[in-house]
């Protein structure tokens, strides 16, 4: 006869798993009587995979004997979203442990990261320490504290909407500065943000806009004194006024976003960002990319080159020109005023010599 469900308690237990501005995998736990519980649901959105790998994995782990089923389950009453009360399985820090050695994703190789350092602490010392907790730190609150002063510092800096843009994206708990699943989310987020704001990609910006015939080629900001081939290529050079203000306006819906999860403690990730985008736009009528757009970066890239090419050449031609016209200017002013100071120089006097008589 197996044991009643009880109620999940009102306090959670939790888990974060996150990297840290110097690279380092973490862990930050909030435990309940000592220990976690986690349903498979939970364990899938933290390792980043899917319910049914998170389930394969439990059948494995309880066929090898590495666990006992009776030891690392319990069944907990839940309320789900139609009001009703589900006999739900959670599953013990063990299993959760055990399961993260297992599974393949970006998040599982995170967490293996951090327990092969703690392993390897335990083995060279005989022991292994958790600083924060030997403080009396809340690291789970710690993490969320922290989590919403760096929002707010975002809100107040007076950086450019970019560097903003690029740094609210980065407080996605699995955003991993040069891997290439990263690179490619960040992208796409520029993109759906350039089609808000311009009914563009960031490609196809360029393609239409970079134009040798228009003054500064077309664009509307660039770095320094003059136009540079490093500003060609860039789409926000190109972007008005008012689609700088759409962005803005994107980036105000993000900081807001950011700061309610963080205040309900509930962690961001990058696929959360694409979803909160997509909404945000939908809601306010701003037209949503679907796909990648018409124009490529690469064909956006040889297209700027090649009118900054063009547009290089008159800029050479049009300064010998002026160069030109100021020299003869200075020619023509110079020999005027030569001709002008021979017209007021008064006359030599002529002197007669008297000749002496005989």
């Amino acid at each position: 006869m197996t044991d009643p469900p009880e109620e999940v308690p009102q306090a959670h237990s939790e888990i974060v798993l996150y990297q840290t501005e110097d690279g380092l995998s973490r862990i930050q736990v909030r435990l309940e009587n000592e220990t976690v519980w986690l349903t498979q649901a939970h364990m899938a959105e933290l390792f980043q995979t899917s319910v049914s790998n998170i389930n394969i994995h439990i059948r494995n782990i309880l066929r090898d004997g590495e666990l006992q089923e009776r030891a690392v389950i319990k069944e907990y009453l839940i309320t789900a979203a139609d009001g009703k009360r589900y006999r739900t399985k959670h599953y013990r820090l063990e299993m959760i442990l055990a399961v993260g050695y297992r599974v393949r994703s970006l998040r599982g190789t995170q967490f293996r990261q951090w327990a092969t350092e703690r392993l390897r602490e335990y083995l060279v010392k005989g022991f292994t320490l958790d600083d924060d907790r030997l403080k009396g730190r809340d690291r789970l609150g710690d993490y969320f504290d922290e989590l919403l002063a760096r929002i707010r510092e975002i809100r107040a800096s007076e950086k450019r909407v970019y560097q903003r843009i690029r740094e609210i994206l980065a407080l996605a708990v699995d955003y991993r500065e040069g891997e290439q699943e990263t690179q490619l989310f960040f992208a796409t987020m520029q993109n759906k943000m350039h089609y808000a704001a311009s009914g563009m990609t960031a490609a196809e910006i360029i393609r239409r806009r970079a134009d040798a015939d228009q003054a500064n080629m077309g664009l509307m900001t660039w770095s320094g004194g003059r136009v540079l081939k490093r500003d060609v290529s860039t789409a926000k050079n190109y972007l008005a006024e008012g689609e700088i203000d759409t962005l803005n306006r994107i980036v105000v819906m993000f900081l807001d976003q950011a700061e309610f999860r963080a205040q309900r403690r509930q962690d961001i990730r990058m696929r959360d960002w694409t979803v909160f985008l997509d909404k945000f736009l939908r809601d306010t009528e701003l037209p949503v990319l679907e796909g990648l757009g018409s124009v490529s970066q690469e064909e956006a890239r040889s297209w700027a080159e090649t009118q900054y090419g063009v547009f290089v050449e008159r800029r050479r031609l049009a300064a010998e020109q002026a160069a030109e016209n100021r020299y003869l200017d200075d020619l023509r002013s110079t020999a005027k005023a030569l001709e002008s100071t021979r017209t007021t120089q008064p006359s030599p006097r002529k002197t007669t010599r008297k000749r002496k008589k005989d």
